[in-house]
């Protein structure tokens, strides 16, 4: 078989490489995660109407947002869900979106009713932030042609205001970012697009002589400008995708990260691109947008390639002071891990010296990100694995399910891989510490399959702290901030991974200390802030000094 029109089809099948390193490289210390999904109570599934005709919508999705929706202090959870094929309606309950409401004791409830959350559309990514500086945070839900914003009202309560808001949309939207990008206090919205799809126009894909189809090659499908929405104010966004420049680049957008990689004081933004090269928006001020991912060095993997880019996170995993990028990718490209060159504006390939290739090259990776999972002072990886074929094995050795993948950060600029136990067509991940012990845990969705809530539970007597950030000038989530505790920088941001949002606490593992001798704020708009002599343990509200 020759497929030269199938979705990522493996033609020549490899041997599955067995990817930890720990029987070589014992690792300092286990990462350990134990799913407690069915004891707490989160039974989500995702459902994505799978048809005979392999509808490319069906292979994506799978959003989860981690917020805390009723200020309890608690990270809850927000599943998004398909619909029922063809009309893309939500026909039944089973279809929902979900909020699953964070009760202290280790368990959730389910209180997507009551929140006013069941959603409307085929639902792909999500994404969380206050928007109108009330103090609760809203959500915007990515769909198939159709978009929704949702404003928290507090008491639990979520109202639809797409309409109202102007960001309605008739494009098939992927994911999203809430980010300040003109530091004017208050949060604009990022719409990351894919492909221009209809189910009419869908081709036949896989192999006709024996009977099966495959989710189609994205080279089938036309790609799609991004959209960029400014914050009036007043509860409406105008569009600025052209006038900022954003408009004028198609790609074919999974995943969004934020970082202010030039250390100018705003916002840079990095889309993942399927199949095309990656864009990187520089923010010039002003408004304005500048695209320059070739010239920094992460459009195309070090062989000069555009990979299948999924998920992305953007985070220091060396302790530099620079934010490097962390990219998924499907099985034969490896999982791009691009380390910032200090003071360079430039990035370096680093996938095989930190040994993340060969650790991924037999797995397809969809949602990720950098987080410290042991508390020794250097963050980890994660990555949520599965493949784009829900029948690889008629032409693979390969398999459809896979296990998720943590990455223990060895100091030194190389990583230890590890596989989880479950399998599954992983999709979605999110992060946040749901039991408060410290220490970082993960949501992820599956196609099809309860949702895998993993109780981090790795053995260490590390030290952590995490701040969450007030911001008084708007822009109350803070998002932006950046925050310096020693050599470690990390900022608050809520794009993490591929269509998922995370929790905005920023968190840091101290190893041994017990304290941090000074921690150091940089907000939106440049004020600067400094605290000493912070206690370990525990999570810190630090409210924006005033100028």
């Amino acid at each position: 078989m020759k497929p030269t029109n199938a979705r990522r089809v493996v033609a020549v099948a490899l041997p599955f490489l067995l990817i930890s390193a720990a029987a070589q490289n014992p690792p300092r210390f286990a990462l350990q995660f134990e799913d407690v999904s069915a004891r707490a109570g989160v039974d989500f599934v995702l459902r994505n109407s799978a048809t005979p005709e392999k509808h490319q919508i069906e292979t994506m999705g799978g959003g989860i947002a981690v917020f805390d929706y009723n200020n309890d202090g608690r990270p809850d959870i927000y599943f998004v869900n398909g619909a029922q094929q063809p009309g893309l309606e939500k026909s039944s309950a089973s279809f929902h979106n979900a909020l699953y409401r964070n009760n202290g004791d280790g368990t959730f409830t389910n209180v997507t009713s009551a929140a006013g959350l069941e959603g409307t559309g085929y639902s792909q990514g999500v994404a969380a932030g206050d928007y109108d500086n009330d103090g609760f945070v809203d959500l915007f839900v990515a769909g198939v042609n159709r978009n929704l914003l949702y404003r928290n009202l507090g008491g639990g309560r979520f109202e639809n205001v797409t309409a109202k808001a102007g960001v309605e949309g008739s494009r098939w939207s992927i994911a999203a970012g809430w980010f300040d990008y003109d530091n004017d206090g208050r949060l604009d919205l990022f719409v990351v697009n894919y492909v221009a799809w209809s189910p009419e126009a869908e081709r036949f894909c896989g192999d006709a002589s024996r009977s099966y189809r495959t989710y189609c090659h994205p080279q089938y499908y036309q790609g799609l400008p991004n959209n960029l929405f400014h914050n009036n104010g007043d509860g409406t966004f105008t569009g600025v995708s052209e006038k900022s420049g954003i408009a004028a680049h198609i790609g074919k957008g999974m995943g969004i990260a934020f970082a202010d990689y030039d250390r100018d004081g705003d916002l840079d933004v990095f889309v993942a691109n399927d199949t095309l090269p990656n864009f990187l928006f520089r923010n010039e001020g002003g408004g304005r947008f500048k695209q320059v991912a070739l010239a920094a060095g992460v459009a195309l993997n070090d062989d000069g390639k555009a990979l299948s880019s999924m998920g992305a996170d953007f985070r220091d995993y060396d302790n530099d002071g620079y934010e490097d990028l962390f990219i998924t990718a499907l099985a034969n490209e490896t999982f791009p891990l691009f380390r910032a060159i200090p003071g360079k504006l430039l990035f370096d390939d680093r996938t095989h010296l930190s040994r993340v290739g060969r650790a991924t090259l037999a797995h397809s990776g969809w949602s990720n990100g950098i987080f410290d999972f042991d508390n020794d002072g250097f963050k980890d990886l994660f990555s949520a694995n599965g493949d784009v074929q829900d029948n690889t094995e008629l032409f693979s050795s390969r398999k459809s399910r896979q296990p998720n993948t943590v990455f223990l950060n060895r100091r030194n600029g190389t990583f230890d891989a590890a596989d989880l136990p479950a399998l599954g067509m992983h999709r979605g991940a999110a992060f946040g510490d749901f039991d408060g012990d410290g220490r970082v845990d993960i949501v992820v969705s599956r196609l099809n399959e309860r949702a895998e809530l993993l109780r981090n539970v790795s053995p260490t007597t590390n030290h952590w702290l995490a701040l969450r950030l007030v911001g008084t000038r708007g822009n109350r989530d803070g998002i932006g901030a950046r925050v310096r505790i020693g050599s470690q920088v990390n900022h608050v941001t809520t794009s993490v991974g591929f269509a998922c949002s995370s929790d905005k606490l920023v968190h840091f593992g101290l190893g041994g200390a017990s304290s941090a001798e000074l921690v150091e704020i940089e907000w939106p708009g440049g004020t600067r802030q400094k605290l000493a002599g912070v206690e370990a343990d525990r999570v810190i509200t630090v409210t924006e000094e005033a100028r």
